[in-house]
């Protein structure tokens, strides 16, 4: 167990978290899905580099997949990576869509369920992290 690199990482994912919730309270929607779906991979990779499985890409989908090796997810949790991988590339990139911009298509909604996404995920990755290095809560 590597409790510095985990905290690193979490770190990282808690910080990304609060920009977008920063995002969203400026009406920035897109970037606000966007961070959310960051601060998510941040804490999944916290939790793979904590326990030596160094983690590569940025799709939530298959980094809960490697967190499954580990111990179980709910399939609730999956759903949420889902839901936030789709926030990847369309949140950022004018060209993924055949007209205007990416901040022409996200709203309030997504940005309030993106965050709360973001949320669960790192108070899952939390949880295991305390289950699997002994920590109090």
């Amino acid at each position: 167990m590597d409790a510095g690199e985990f905290t690193r990482w979490i770190a990282m994912a808690e910080r990304t978290l609060s920009s977008a919730v920063g995002d969203a309270e400026r009406g920035d929607f897109n970037w606000a899905c966007f961070k959310a779906h960051q601060a998510a991979e941040f804490a999944l990779k916290a939790l793979l580099y904590g326990v030596g499985m160094p983690a590569r890409g940025h799709s939530l989908t298959h980094l809960i997949a490697g967190v499954s090796r580990l111990v179980p997810v709910s399939e609730d949790v999956v759903e949420l990576c889902r839901l936030l991988d789709k926030f990847y590339i369309p949140t950022r990139y004018v060209d993924a869509w055949s007209e205007g911009s990416p901040f022409e298509y996200f709203s309030r909604r997504d940005a309030d369920a993106a965050i709360k996404a973001a949320e669960e995920v790192i108070k899952f990755v939390k949880g295991v992290w305390r289950s699997l290095s002994g920590e109090r809560s």
